[in-house]
């Protein structure tokens, strides 16, 4: 599967581009601030209805403009693939597939698997666990909708239980009948979305270390830890004994959306006791991973978007990094760098047909 052609109108700094691809590598170089990166995001945006770096959809529109399109061109099982994503700002964002609007986006979640790897990934360690729920989240809702649609409707009973307690805080009243509901349909929810976290992990975490050790040559040991409160007990027992903190709280303490994963080098926190440099690898393998896993689950290679990834790492790991993605394991390549030269130099060794894209 890749992308054969892309157009923005209105796309954040972009009034009207368009680009015609290569099947393997193509690069996108130029000063910062320029675009490179919202070039990858709105591929980004064609793949998961929504952008990588902006949550507030309305922002992703050109200042001074009411809308903005993004369409793409994919090749996927020797069919093409027309992909149109666009919003107008004070209307809902429409997604489309073949000139058909999707009812639901979460049904176009993992037609078009995908992979980005960015500075904006330093989220991951730097800011609290919601950042990393998502990202487990993310990899397995691309491969199983059965997952994402649970971990939906799991989601909205929290938010109906969290107004309850609110409700019961301020009108000072206490049904133990309408809050046991919530409590077992949350019990249910919770479980399904633990076992298949666990399971994933399982699986996802022996990928991570063969990557990290192939990209520092087995210089450091780091680990990844799944924390949750459903190792100890179930939900129905934890929201239970938590019953007296979620009505002083006003929202529920305990369960799956509370769930973390540690990220370790020898032991230790990465955030507080990993470089830059370590830190950036980590993240990479982690990246690397999920692209990994995502190809043998799906049987297809994900779209691949190297945001700027060459600054701050060492020449070592970035030819360590091109030496993975020459060959077949790899399917289309997307970068953005700001130095043209040593962009050619890397793709040059890679032997694969690349197109390089002066902004």
């Amino acid at each position: 599967m890749f992308l054969k052609r892309i157009s923005l109108l209105n796309y954040k700094n972009f009034s009207e581009i368009a680009f015609e691809l290569d099947t393997k590598i193509n690069c996108f170089v130029g000063k910062n601030g320029i675009g490179k990166t919202n070039i990858l995001d709105a591929i980004y945006h064609l793949a998961n209805g929504k952008s990588y770096f902006n949550p507030l959809a309305v922002q992703n529109i050109k200042h001074g403009e009411e809308f903005f399109v993004v369409d793409g061109e994919f090749e996927k099982n020797e069919r093409s693939e027309q992909i149109l994503c666009s919003l107008k700002k004070g209307q809902k964002k429409v997604l489309k597939r073949n000139g058909k609007v999707y009812e639901k986006f979460s049904d176009h979640i993992g037609f078009i698997p995908l992979v980005i790897i960015s500075p904006a990934d330093s989220d991951l360690i730097i800011e609290g666990s919601e950042t990393r729920r998502k990202f487990i989240d993310t990899v397995i809702s691309q491969l199983d909708s059965s997952y994402l649609q649970q971990l939906i409707q799991y989601q909205k009973i929290i938010s109906q239980r969290n107004a309850l307690l609110k409700y019961f805080a301020l009108n000072h009243v206490f049904e133990t009948d309408t809050l046991s509901i919530y409590n077992e349909q949350l019990n249910t929810l919770g479980q399904f979305i633990f076992e298949k976290r666990k399971k994933f992990l399982k699986d996802f975490i022996p990928i991570f270390n063969n990557y990290h050790r192939e990209i520092t040559n087995s210089a450091e040991t780091v680990q990844l830890v799944y924390q949750s409160d459903l190792f100890e007990k179930d939900t129905l027992t934890l929201l239970e004994e938590n019953i007296s903190k979620d009505r002083a709280l006003h929202y529920t303490s305990v369960g799956v959306h509370k769930d973390d994963l540690s990220f370790e080098i020898d032991n230790y926190p990465i955030k507080k006791f990993g470089s830059q440099g370590q830190q950036k690898s980590f993240l990479i393998a982690l990246k690397l991973a999920q692209f990994d896993f995502v190809k043998k689950q799906s049987g297809e290679k994900p779209i691949l978007l190297f945001d700027d990834i060459f600054d701050k790492l060492d020449e070592f790991r970035v030819s360590k990094i091109i030496e993975m993605v020459n060959n077949e394991e790899f399917g289309q390549l997307f970068i953005s760098d700001t130095h043209p030269e040593r962009t050619e130099n890397i793709v040059k060794t890679t032997h694969q047909t690349y197109k390089i894209f002066n902004l």
